[in-house]
């Protein structure tokens, strides 16, 4: 396989001169976005809206700068996402717009609609088969996600406790997964109650399509029968108190090579451009509703038609960078004893690992490791 071509140029700009969302335009233009047919096509253009507490999630200028050059060619563009599996301030479609809009993305800050793809409860998905898939056969992907004629990611590259670090596969498999696709990714197990966070109401009940759920009635307290549950997740999505809970038991290179598989159910056979900016470089996911300093300095802004690629060459830089001090990275490498990995995201979060995703995503045909850059 030839190397795959990754764009890229740093967040140097003169002063006095034109803007960094500027600089994305053009580096996006660069790498050939215009030569996607999107005259009066849906784009979808999935990104991280940021939990509420956190601050390092890419800012709303990045994405108005993607949505004003898609416009521009004739394109129907859409910010989008789907519900998380785990409780917070994006479990449904109203708190998740109410986040977003929080965090600044509104249809007048970023020049489109900005949709939930799973819809309210997260469980308006579709299963997608994956070509070639050793851990999926069929992924449970946002319905909104593969309505799209177009496919773009815009990623906000940082660390990430279970995968190492969290970039465009991540972005794209975790992240237009549905409630039931979160949980197909993460658990392996079936979910179990929170006695004290449920109310009684049984509305997960009527969710359920496999008798998978029984209501004691003695307690007013809803249980899980093991035996008939399937860990389908569609409860998840109809719990409004955060009582079923899933535990996230899946092995860190099942995780990887599944969520590699989810990108590829999400890309395969349609149009697809990867944007990655390595800013503000956090040891942890922005599902966090907090977010710690940077472990790593501003590097730049990366672009491919590869997401496997366009991961591979944004790591590579990361890793060839100095670690900033007075963060976890540098209070790791500086504990008694400590065991340098010489990997700067495993040495961050040493229970973490990264590289099955990428070797997974080679192997299964989602893109090669191989690229060249082309710097703007």
């Amino acid at each position: 396989m030839e190397k795959a071509k990754v764009y890229f140029t740093d967040f140097r700009v003169p002063a006095y001169g034109e803007g960094t969302a500027v600089k994305l335009k053009k580096l996006i233009k660069k790498a050939g976005i215009g030569e996607i047919d999107m005259d009066g096509k849906f784009v979808a253009i999935k990104m991280h809206f940021g939990e509420l507490g956190n601050l390092s999630f890419l800012r709303p200028n990045y994405a108005r700068a993607v949505v004003d050059v898609v416009k521009a060619l004739g394109g129907k563009p859409f910010l989008t996402d789907c519900n998380t599996m785990y409780p917070g301030s994006r479990k449904n479609a109203l708190e998740h717009l109410e986040c977003a809009w929080e965090n600044g993305f509104t249809p007048l800050t970023v020049g489109c609609p900005v949709i939930i793809a799973d819809g309210l409860k997260g469980t308006d998905d579709i299963a997608v088969p994956v070509a070639g898939g050793e851990y999926v056969k069929e992924a449970r992907i946002g319905r909104a996600v593969m309505d799209a004629d177009i496919f773009i990611s815009l990623t906000h590259f940082k660390g990430h406790e279970m995968t190492g670090f969290g970039g465009a596969i991540k972005n794209i498999g975790m992240g237009c997964g549905s409630r039931a696709g979160k949980k197909e990714q993460h658990s392996s197990g079936k979910p179990h109650i929170d006695d004290d966070a449920c109310r009684g109401c049984r509305r997960c009940q009527k969710e359920c399509a496999n008798e998978g759920l029984v209501f004691d009635a003695a307690r007013r307290k809803m249980t899980v029968d093991q035996s008939r549950c399937v860990g389908c997740g569609r409860c998840l999505g109809s719990c409004n108190f955060d009582a079923i809970v899933f535990d996230n038991n899946n092995a860190q290179a099942d995780l990887n090579c599944r969520m590699a598989e989810y990108a590829k159910a999400v890309v395969d056979g349609r149009p697809q451009f990867h944007i990655s900016l390595v800013v503000d470089v956090s040891p942890n996911c922005d599902c966090h509703a907090e977010n710690d300093v940077p472990i790593l300095p501003d590097i730049g802004m990366f672009v491919s038609t590869d997401p496997v690629a366009l991961d591979q060459a944004c790591v590579d830089a990361c890793l060839a960078a100095a670690p900033l001090p007075n963060s976890q990275l540098s209070d790791n490498l500086a504990k008694p004893g400590f065991q340098d990995l010489g990997d700067h995201f495993t040495n961050s979060t040493p229970e973490s690992e990264w590289k099955s995703c990428l070797a997974h995503g080679e192997k299964i045909g989602l893109g090669t490791r191989a690229y060249e850059i082309i710097k703007l």
